[in-house]
């Protein structure tokens, strides 16, 4: 699955090179990409609307478009929902095997990105931009989804799936501290949830462990002060390493340029079962944690032990 790493390249490789452009056209061939909503709804919200600008939070992909909001259209639709303020947003996560790839007459001002379209099998939305260019949204298990949200919409919509940014300086140890504070999960599902955390997917939660020398097991609850501090210093490197090699190509996972990242070749752990861990010596293991493979080092990764609480002293 594509994760913050990935989702952040394609974003700095397509904002530059939509930013200013009209949306012409909008097919949507697929109809679970915008399932509840109907494909031909968002096509007309979409359809003829100048983009602004691309933006990320956690793994989603979120481009700004200017013009009204969407109550006018919505109404004549028979949907009752609050007239919206300041545009329109058009969202889209990519979930398992998603890819947006810009290709077309304008892409990069390069040729082609294919010399034929790609396989009609995986192809779930196509944006026609004024330049000749192309947004293809590609998607070979169909878990990809596309949604348009006003402002007022946007905001709530986020907050309710995603929690702390982790790069930028938003997320610290007290704050990671906080959010692990009596919670029984292991590390490596609690880095997996969203809601805490987000952006953080299957391979960059075993690459921050391992930096940070935390066991995958140990309940996240048990960490102390100077456990949350390394994990977040591990967290920001691991997923800085990532942007720098261009994501992770060990699936579907291709740039906006089609193009494969190199992060697989970088892993420290991610992968490695049975090699040898470049830090302590030892051999890395793999486990299956809430049906995710899982890497790590038993010999320098500490599993850390479930902290007891303190009892009411005794009057």
């Amino acid at each position: 699955m594509p994760e913050l790493p990935e989702v952040e390249t394609i974003r700095r490789q397509l904002e530059p090179v939509v930013a200013g452009r009209t949306i012409e056209s909008v097919r949507v061939l697929d109809e679970r990409w915008t399932r509840p909503e109907a494909p031909r709804a968002l096509e007309a919200e979409v359809r003829g609307r100048r983009i602004e600008g691309v933006r990320r939070r956690g793994k989603y992909l979120i481009v700004d478009l200017e013009g009204k909001a969407l109550d006018e259209r919505r109404k004549s639709r028979k949907q009752h929902r609050p007239p919206g303020k300041g545009g329109v947003h058009l969202v889209m996560h990519l979930r398992m095997t998603g890819n947006l790839l810009i290709a077309g007459e304008g892409r990069f001002g390069a040729p082609r990105l294919y010399e034929s379209e790609p396989d009609a099998r995986f192809l779930r939305a196509v944006l026609e931009l004024d330049d000749g260019s192309e947004l293809w949204f590609t998607d070979a298990r169909r878990f990809g989804h596309g949604v348009v949200l006003t402002a007022d919409e946007l905001g709530p919509y986020l907050d309710a799936r995603l929690g702390v940014e982790p790069l930028g300086g938003e997320l610290t140890g007290g704050g990671l501290m906080r959010l692990a504070e009596g919670r029984t999960a292991p590390l490596k599902s609690f880095l997996l949830d969203q809601r805490r955390v987000a952006g953080i997917g299957n391979i960059y939660a075993d690459e921050a462990l391992w930096r940070a020398e935390l066991h995958p097991l140990s309940p996240a609850g048990s960490m102390r002060e100077e456990h949350a501090e390394a994990l977040v210093e591990g967290i920001v490197e691991a997923l800085e390493a990532g942007l720098a090699n261009g994501g992770s190509s060990i699936d579907d996972y291709r740039d906006a340029r089609g193009e494969m990242g190199s992060m697989q070749d970088e892993f420290l752990v991610h992968t490695r079962e049975g090699q040898e861990c470049a830090r302590c010596g030892g051999v890395i293991r793999r486990i299956v944690l809430g049906g995710r493979s899982t890497y790590f080092c038993p010999g320098c990764q500490v599993r850390l032990r479930r902290r007891r609480r303190r009892r009411a002293a005794v009057r």
